[in-house]
């Protein structure tokens, strides 16, 4: 397969394409410079004349992934619905989530970065776009994309994590880590025990399910609404 793939000439889009494609499949641990080159059936250096070293193509995963979502949410149709803007945000963040579902490595990813990518603050213009145009002031539009934190992109940030702690991200492991501090804090034990997510529930972290998701996104948009205007 390699002596195939080999004979199309390199560009940077088919890099990143390999490279989402691998971590995908493996993790973002999986994806350095030299086993995208195999997957490729490139020397590894032959990658560095499109991507300078594994920070760009780290950055570049990520651009590729925010380009992926702004392709999603391009048409989220709501209009002559007198709660539009309510409908197209909700419709726009779920196929976010989508996008973020197919590369559950993206969120972390995203969050390491050290840069912003462009098509970021331009997702986020649309977004005041659509909140503005719905009667809310500049004001009052702000605060709202302070209270979505990453919602717009697909994601809830993890509140709390038993990896971010020292613990295990195996279920089992965790929900032993915490019942050794069922004592010290009994009211997290018993909201993480009486939370544990079905596996009919798409995750994206050990606090970030589909029904947390949506509940979040209508909760804000619920009260927004009482603002608007």
């Amino acid at each position: 397969m390699a002596e195939r793939t080999s004979r199309r000439p390199l560009s940077r889009e088919r890099v990143l394409t390999a490279a989402i494609a691998l971590a995908d499949a493996e993790g973002i641990q999986a994806l350095t410079m030299r086993r995208l080159a195999a997957e490729l059936g490139v020397e590894a250096m032959s990658l560095y004349h499109h991507l300078p070293g594994k920070e760009a193509l780290l950055d570049g995963a990520v651009e590729a992934v925010v380009a992926e979502i702004g392709a999603a949410v391009a048409h989220p149709d709501a209009d002559g619905d007198p709660h539009g803007w309510r409908l197209r945000l909700r419709r726009q963040f779920s196929a976010a989530r989508q996008v973020m579902l197919r590369h559950p490595w993206a969120p972390a990813l995203l969050g390491s970065r050290r840069s912003i990518p462009v098509a970021v603050f331009a997702y986020y213009d649309g977004i005041l776009a659509t909140l503005v145009g719905a009667g809310f002031s500049y004001r009052i539009a702000h605060r709202a994309l302070h209270a979505f934190g990453s919602l717009p992109l697909g994601f809830a940030q993890e509140l709390f994590s038993p990896a971010a702690a020292g613990g295990s991200m195996d279920a089992d492991a965790a929900e032993a880590d915490l019942a050794a501090l069922a004592e010290a804090l009994p009211h997290l034990t018993a909201m993480v025990q009486s939370e544990m997510h079905a596996a009919t529930d798409p995750t994206l972290g050990w606090c970030d399910s589909q029904t947390e998701f949506e509940f979040t996104i209508d909760l804000l948009l619920d009260g927004l609404e009482r603002h608007r205007g």
